[in-house]
């Protein structure tokens, strides 16, 4: 999806550089003017042939130059990994996971359970049984942790994204799983905040009142131009993506707020020690 969104903004420059219109282009390729612009946001696949005819149309004759773009739409069709669990997950959690795995810089406020990309497996297992109240087969639940852990692995990949992390202290409170997981938890918390692209803060509860009024949320930015930073709302059955601007600088300040009420790293390595000896 990443790389149909980037591979359709270059079109679309392209052809606006040119003076060319979308019911042009798509005549040039046998096809409609709303498949030009589905093709722009990204919104559809992409053929090779399609992309080398709307290329030379648009006067992109050096190879140099086609080629990468031609790369982009062969590739832009290739399932994530994330795939090989389409039986567990839902399609609008496709996409976020998609926009992930190709973000810059993640931040996320949560208030209810540790974050997903930091939770252990029995964690996760407990957290998982919990908020379907027996509901789900065991299978299932296996596959939709090890879902999740699989998407930790980006924590430590060569393009490792930074990840900020404000946790509600009712996060750690609140104990999934019971004493021995939670205990897990916290010593992997302690371990992930040593990371050098890991800034792990918790709001304490002597804190009072702060501005998360909404609830949690994960802020994605990524180094793409093309690509516009964009707020992630998780809901009941499914999520909200907001990606104005406006929209996105709000929840940026509400994040920043969090951090300045939030301990520093090291007074929350210290809580998290404190909490784990009291276990």
């Amino acid at each position: 999806m990443v790389r149909r969104i980037l591979l359709g903004s270059q079109l679309r420059r392209l052809r606006e550089s040119c003076g060319v219109t979308r019911e042009q282009a798509g005549y040039s390729i046998r096809a409609s003017e709303s498949k030009i612009s589905r093709m722009e946001l990204g919104r559809v696949s992409f053929k090779p042939r399609d992309v080398a005819d709307l290329l030379t149309l648009y006067g992109v004759t050096d190879e140099s130059e086609r080629e990468p773009l031609l790369s982009l739409a062969r590739t832009s069709s290739r399932a994530g990994w994330w795939h090989s669990y389409n039986d567990v997950l839902p399609s609008w959690f496709q996409t976020y996971v998609g926009l992930e795995a190709a973000a810059e810089r993640i931040g996320t406020y949560e208030l209810q359970f540790v974050h997903g990309l930091l939770q252990t497996e029995s964690y996760s297992h407990a957290v998982m049984v919990s908020g379907h109240r027996g509901e789900l087969p065991r299978t299932e639940v296996d596959r939709r942790v090890a879902l999740r852990l699989a998407r930790q692995k980006l924590l430590v990949s060569e393009r490792a994204p930074h990840l900020h992390c404000v946790l509600d202290e009712a996060a750690l409170r609140r104990p999934y799983g019971g004493r021995g997981a939670m205990s897990e938890q916290l010593t992997a918390l302690l371990e992930f905040s040593d990371f050098p692209n890991i800034t792990l803060q918790v709001v304490p509860f002597q804190h009072g009142g702060h501005v998360a009024e909404s609830g949690a949320f994960t802020l994605l930015r990524f180094a793409e131009q093309e690509l516009s930073d964009l707020v992630y709302l998780e809901q009941l059955t499914g999520a909200l993506y907001l990606d104005k601007a406006d929209e996105v600088a709000a929840y940026q300040v509400v994040l920043d707020r969090l951090a300045e009420a939030a301990l520093d790293e090291s007074a929350t390595r210290d809580l998290l020690a404190e909490l784990r000896r009291r276990l």
